[in-house]
């Protein structure tokens, strides 16, 4: 019996570690970063899988105007995801990157890798739009996934916007700017790097101060305090019980015997004929006090 229980006891702790080793292999397996390679060309640049991940603006050889040549090709890997945007205040998600510079007519891979569970973008505007479609280039995928795009810069020296574009990554810190030669500006809310177009204040609060007691006025004597007068909306309401308490037995009484006998279509007619009174006579008081004040 000894025996059966230590047994017992070993094989639960065998059960145990592989348990502990597993998990960690298990979550490294969760975490492991998609890499999605096998994109259908829709052409003009778009690309898409059945996953979702998309890219458009692809452009790996139409130079732009003024290019007579690719200056060369570079390549920055963008990553996207909530614990970038802790050094933030304020903020949801974020680059781990908020800009970027190139050369002009360089032809640049962007390799986005989007580490949190959920869609995110990496979109540029302001690009030609006879050369980009809506003047953008663009890359979205579901995290965790790495999807990379190819374009080739036009020559002038701008700074083009960069962000999310799925609802409120922007503005909760996603944005960021990509750098021609020697740009053209520079875009406001930028984490990080340019003042925030709506300045937050997540500084210590100020102590509150104290504001002086107005000074004591001293008893004026001259005057007399004037005693607050009653109020007659008491007394008016202690009538109207009383005559209700007297008034109510003699007209139930009233009204019992004056529809003893009498049937239902009888009560219905009468009240009829009595609210029509009641409403005559209540036009004949208004038009009567109309005429008064009207003399």
């Amino acid at each position: 019996m000894r025996q059966s229980n230590v047994m017992s006891k070993f094989t639960h702790l065998i059960i145990f570690s592989a348990l502990l080793t597993a998990l960690p292999a298990y979550a490294a397996k969760q975490e492991e970063i998609v890499e999605h390679k096998l994109l259908m060309d829709h052409g003009d640049g778009h690309l898409m899988d059945m996953d979702g991940a998309m890219v458009m603006g692809q452009n790996k050889d139409k130079l732009p105007p003024g290019c007579d040549k690719i200056s060369g090709d570079e390549e920055i890997t963008v990553r996207a995801g909530h614990k970038y945007s802790k050094k933030f205040p304020g903020t949801m998600f974020a680059f781990d990157k908020q800009e970027w510079r190139v050369k002009p007519c360089t032809r640049l891979t962007v390799h986005f890798i989007n580490e949190d569970h959920i869609r995110h973008q990496w979109m540029m505007h302001g690009l030609p739009k006879y050369l980009y479609d809506k003047g953008m280039f663009h890359l979205e995928v579901t995290g965790p996934a790495k999807i990379s795009g190819t374009l080739i810069m036009p020559k002038e020296d701008k700074t083009y916007l960069v962000h999310c574009d799925i609802a409120q990554h922007m503005e909760k810190g996603m944005k960021a700017q990509l750098v021609v030669g020697k740009g053209g500006g520079t875009f406001p809310s930028i984490p990080g790097l340019t003042d925030f177009a709506i300045p937050d204040n997540y500084g210590t609060a100020q102590a509150s101060v104290a504001t002086p007691a107005p000074p004591a006025i001293g008893p004026q004597s001259a005057q007399p305090s004037s005693a607050p007068q009653p109020s007659s909306n008491t007394g008016t309401f202690l009538i109207g019980v009383i005559l209700g308490l007297f008034a109510t037995p003699f007209l139930i009484s009233n009204f019992r015997q004056r529809f003893q006998g009498m049937s239902s279509k009888d009560v219905v007619l009468y009240g009829a004929n009595l609210g029509k009174s009641l409403f005559d006579q209540a036009v004949h008081l208004v038009s009567s006090l109309y005429r008064s004040l009207k003399k």
